[in-house]
């Protein structure tokens, strides 16, 4: 199990991107919390200050791209996408 950083269980927003994305790649804003709920690991991305996330929907693994905003504390959703196997 992985060692979820303290910002872990601040509020979300989703960003403008992640919205379009989640009309074009079927998801909802609940599949959204749910994948987070399940998130199996988290590493840091290229872009410094964001963070990748491994979880599944639908029983297919997915990324999701998170950025956290310490002066809002939120945890802001850039992007989610499946992973091709």
């Amino acid at each position: 199990m992985p060692e979820w950083p303290l910002w872990w269980n601040w509020d979300i927003e989703v960003s403008p991107h992640a919205l379009k994305r989640m009309a074009e790649r079927d998801f909802t804003e609940l599949d959204l919390r749910r994948m987070l709920d399940v998130a199996q690991t988290i590493d840091s991305d290229i872009v410094p200050g964001r963070w990748r996330l491994r979880t599944r929907l639908r029983r297919r693994p997915w990324e999701v791209i998170v950025e956290p905003d310490a002066e809002a504390q939120l945890v802001v959703v850039i992007t989610a996408y499946p992973l091709s196997r």
